[in-house]
């Protein structure tokens, strides 16, 4: 059930587009403490504009029935901006990420919800 939404400035190559998925995938996991088979990553690419300035630079929504507080969105945002610094060259300080606590009966899956 947790979803990281990312949407980057940078023009990716299929592969570099795989190859940012698992990675992710596992640091949402590790991070949030629930199981990778429950985590979904989305990628994208836009047009984006920040600080008044174009350049690379990435926006993460990162959406869960529980398991984000304080400490977690720390980690999240430190291993996330990591990867895509190491990754992409994206620096952490053109990176947002917005965390979201979702309740049970407000996703859906599997033609139900979890709530």
């Amino acid at each position: 059930m947790p979803l990281l939404a990312l949407q980057i400035s940078v023009r990716l190559s299929n592969q570099q587009r795989y190859e940012l998925l698992a990675p992710l995938s596992q640091i949402v996991a590790e991070c949030i403490g629930k199981p990778e088979r429950y985590v979904m990553i989305t990628v994208g690419e836009t047009a984006m504009l920040m600080a008044g300035a174009e350049g690379p630079a990435a926006y993460a929504d990162i959406r869960s029935i529980g398991g984000l507080n304080r400490e977690v969105n720390r980690k999240l945002s430190e291993r996330v901006c990591g990867l895509l610094q190491e990754k992409l060259g994206i620096p952490p300080d053109r990176v947002y990420l917005g965390f979201t606590n979702v309740s049970a009966e407000n996703w859906g899956w599997n033609e139900g919800t979890f709530g």
